[in-house]
């Protein structure tokens, strides 16, 4: 049985999320964390190494092209992750939530191939990170990399990681009380209409998802002029890396 999508949402406005303990398993429980894993948009750490991949754009990257190609790529285990918490019901899930205009993807690829990235639940001015993944040297630092520099550019301002990794704090992510992260949260969802039920259902995702994952292939609407960045970046895309690192290197 699929998770209700608007529970899906409302649970994510109070700071809850599902996960489960195998991708077997039927069972779908909820978690609150007491400590919560951020990125702060201003504070991504690039290494001079991710600096010169993303700057010679070793890869293509790209939004909402293979959301459930990602997803998949996720599920699968790995020589340092035998098993995963995406189970059938929470990648049913989020797949549904993809369709209806509020989970989104960024994809990495070396060529054709689909080499890594991640997914996760945008609401209002939050971004929720669901997973990501690498089967490339640097695949999903690229691919958090766009995605925070989307964000800043799109007028995002929380950006939730759930759990700290080694991982996450080698790019600048912290790790803050539930207290502080409820009022970062509830700054950040507070336009988003959940009171009317399922009718916001039909809204999608917001400006600010529009904004920072947009098709890459065309202008958005209402853009133009608002960035001091070049002219390529005030299009969907593609962006070039050297734009990605001059954003996220921009003090507020």
């Amino acid at each position: 049985m699929m998770i209700d999508p608007l529970v899906l949402l409302q649970a994510y406005a109070i700071g809850v999320f599902p996960m489960s303990d195998d991708r077997e398993a039927q069972e779908v429980y909820w978690i609150e964390p007491k400590r919560r894993a951020i990125m702060p948009l201003d504070g991504f750490h690039i290494s001079h190494s991710l600096a010169k991949t993303i700057r010679q754009d070793r890869f293509r990257v790209t939004a909402n092209r293979d959301f459930a190609g990602i997803v998949d790529l996720c599920a699968q285990a790995a020589g340092d992750r035998p098993t995963t918490w995406i189970n059938r019901e929470i990648e049913s899930a989020y797949r549904h939530l993809h369709e209806i205009g509020f989970a989104h993807s960024v994809e990495v690829w070396d060529g054709e191939e689909l080499v890594g990235g991640l997914y996760g639940v945008a609401l209002g001015r939050a971004f929720f990170g669901e997973s990501m993944v690498s089967r490339r040297t640097d695949a999903s630092k690229v691919a958090l990399a766009w995605l925070t520099a989307r964000m800043r550019f799109a007028g995002f301002t929380l950006l939730d990681c759930q759990f700290m990794t080694d991982h996450l704090r080698s790019l600048g992510a912290i790790e803050i009380s539930q207290r502080d992260y409820i009022q970062l949260l509830e700054g950040a969802v507070d336009d988003v209409p959940l009171a009317s039920g399922r009718a916001v259902l039909a809204g999608g995702s917001g400006s600010c998802a529009e904004v920072a994952f947009g098709r890459l292939s065309g202008a958005v609407a209402g853009v133009e002029g608002v960035s001091p960045l070049p002219p390529s970046f005030t299009v969907s895309g593609p962006a070039s890396g050297q734009d990605i690192l001059q954003l996220l290197t921009q003090t507020s």
